[in-house]
Parts: C-alpha cells; sequence; structure tokens
C-alpha cells in the first residue's frame, strides 16, 4: 500500500468542551473537556490512520505546548516526525452551547517561524519516502506564501503525488505553480481565488473544470457545506448534494474529506467510490461535538447508505 506524508506547517492542541450557555462578562462552566492534535495535515493523518494507511505526519512543534502536542501524538500511536520550531504551538478552543446547539470557535494566528525552521520541514518532506504528500492547514507568520506551491514541480519529479488543501494567497500560489494532483479547497476558499461567486454544482465544475484543463491540478475537489460537493478529473465531472445530517460541529470535516478521498485512491476503490468515501467522511465528522474527526463506523455505515 502507498505511503503517505502528511505536512502542517501551523499545527495545534484543538481543545473542545461544552457550555449550558456562553455570554459576556459571567464565568462560563464548561463540560466534557477534550484535547485532539489539530491543524489541516495533522486532522488528514489522523484519519488516514485510522482508515489503516500508512501515515507519517511532518510538522512544526514549539514551546511546551509542543510537548504536549507531541504526547497527544504518540498516544493516539500516529507515527510522527516533529521539526523543532522556538515559538510555542498554538492552542484552539471549541465550545459547544447545549441550549442553541452552536458551536463557537476560536482559533488563534500562530507562532513566528523562522526560515531555517519552514526550510528544515521543507527538507525532511524531500527526505520522505512516501508516494504522497498531503499538504493542508493555513501557513504560520514567517513562512512563504508559496511554501506549499514550492513542492509541486519536485515532487512530480519524483513521480510522487502532491494534494494540497490550503486557501488565500498560499491557494492562489499553488494554482500559479500547478503540477497537483489533487487541489481540495472549499466553496468559499475557491471563490475567493477567483473573485466571483458559484452559485450552482454547474458552475462549480466549470471553474474547476478549466484549471484541470490548463493542467493547474488533475483533480480538484470542491467542499460546498450542506450543499455536497464537486469533484472534476480529467475523465469527467462528479457531484454530490450531500448527505443531510444534524451538524454538531464543523471541526475537521475537510480534512476528513481529503483522508477519505486519499484513502479510496490508494485503496484502487476507483475517482467514483473514492469520491462517495469522502463525501461519507466529511459528513461523519459533523455528526459528533468537538474535534474527534470522522468515525469510521460512521463512515461505513454513511457508504452503505450511498452505495
Amino acid at each position: 500500500m502507498d505511503r503517505v506524508a502528511t505536512l502542517t506547517l501551523n499545527p495545534a492542541i484543538d481543545s473542545a468542551c461544552e457550555a449550558e450557555a456562553v455570554s459576556a462578562t459571567r464565568k462560563i462552566r464548561t463540560f466534557g473537556e477534550r484535547y485532539d492534535p489539530g491543524g489541516g495535515g495533522l486532522n488528514v493523518a489522523r484519519v488516514l490512520h485510522r482508515f489503516g494507511v500508512p501515515v507519517e505526519a511532518v510538522y512544526l512543534s514549539g514551546g511546551p505546548t509542543g510537548a504536549l502536542l507531541d504526547e497527544l501524538l504518540d498516544n493516539s500511536g500516529l507515527p510522527r516526525r516533529a521539526i523543532p520550531i522556538h515559538d510555542h504551538t498554538r492552542m484552539s478552543l471549541a465550545v459547544y452551547e447545549r441550549c442553541s446547539g452552536h458551536e463557537y470557535r476560536f482559533v488563534p494566528e500562530g507562532p513566528k517561524v523562522a526560515e531555517d525552521e519552514w526550510r528544515a520541514l521543507l527538507g525532511a518532506c524531500f527526505a520522505s519516502p512516501a508516494e504522497w504528500v498531503v499538504a493542508s492547514g493555513s501557513l504560520p507568520r514567517g513562512v512563504p506564501d508559496d511554501f506549499f506551491a514550492r513542492l509541486a514541480a519536485p515532487l512530480l519529479a519524483q513521480e510522487r503525488k502532491l494534494v494540497v488543501d490550503t486557501s488565500g494567497a498560499s491557494l492562489a500560489a499553488c494554482f500559479a505553480a500547478g503540477s497537483m494532483y489533487i487541489a481540495k479547497p472549499s466553496v468559499g476558499e475557491f471563490e475567493t481565488l477567483l473573485g466571483r461567486q458559484l452559485k450552482t454544482h454547474g458552475e462549480v465544475a466549470e471553474a474547476a473544470g478549466a484549471l484541470v484543463d490548463a493542467g493547474k491540478a488533475q483533480i480538484v475537489a470542491v467542499t460546498m457545506g450542506e450543499e455536497g460537493a464537486v469533484l472534476v478529473h480529467r475523465g469527467g465531472v462528479l457531484t454530490h448534494p450531500g448527505i443531510k445530517a444534524v451538524a454538531e460541529s464543523t471541526t475537521g470535516a475537510g480534512d476528513s474529506f481529503v483522508g477519505g478521498l486519499v484513502t479510496g485512491l490508494i485503496l484502487g476503490e476507483g475517482i467514483e467510490r473514492a469520491f462517495l468515501r469522502a463525501i461519507a467522511s466529511g459528513t461523519a465528522a459533523v455528526l459528533h461535538p468537538g474535534t474527534d474527526l470522522c468515525r469510521t463506523e460512521d463512515v461505513d455505515r454513511l457508504l452503505r447508505e450511498l452505495a
């Protein structure tokens, strides 16, 4: 089975809890606290690990919070390679309000990373024996916008597959460079990239298809929240209206989608089945509050319903 390396430049310790109500000024008592490794690449790695795909998480880690992140990953059994930095790893917070069913998410900007630190992670990526590289999440301060884009041509020359899930200037740089195997923006990120709204699956497919035709990526998958997703590849267009579900948390839904899609392709399921696995994985991630991501039993059940 192909191996995967995930890259996370701005990881986090994702803390989650519940409260009866969230209000200003008053002390808010919380319940059910939990802590999970977080950040795009680490979330994808956790999903792949659950599906039994050989994966190594490569990430930046610093300070006392970095040591806690390392410990959480070791407790999960996820193979990892931490690149040390001087600044502290960030901590995020998600609070589920019981009275309303709303979730409040607080996400810090993260550390400032020195050039020698991000270059060390770049070197670790190129030295990895993994056939797939998943570069996911935001870029912290100090890292150039074209960091993920710098991976594309060298990995292609090594006949390795690059999967990118990022946003803003980082996403624009990746499409400018091209040579990606999979690009996975959300519809909001895709609209920002294009500078216009995309109101239907057809409009999304047309815009994504232009990028595939131009050789920017072999596959462009655009997640659309409750509206499902669109995937364009060289052989055609796949769309899905989404699975109706009551969302307890949206944390990690896009990362679970990526993990499901990559898993399906590595298992040789074919693009159509892999797309359904991605849809099921993204939906499964929202079924439970907090930062637990998709659970394999939920994914298997949803896949049977989609078959």
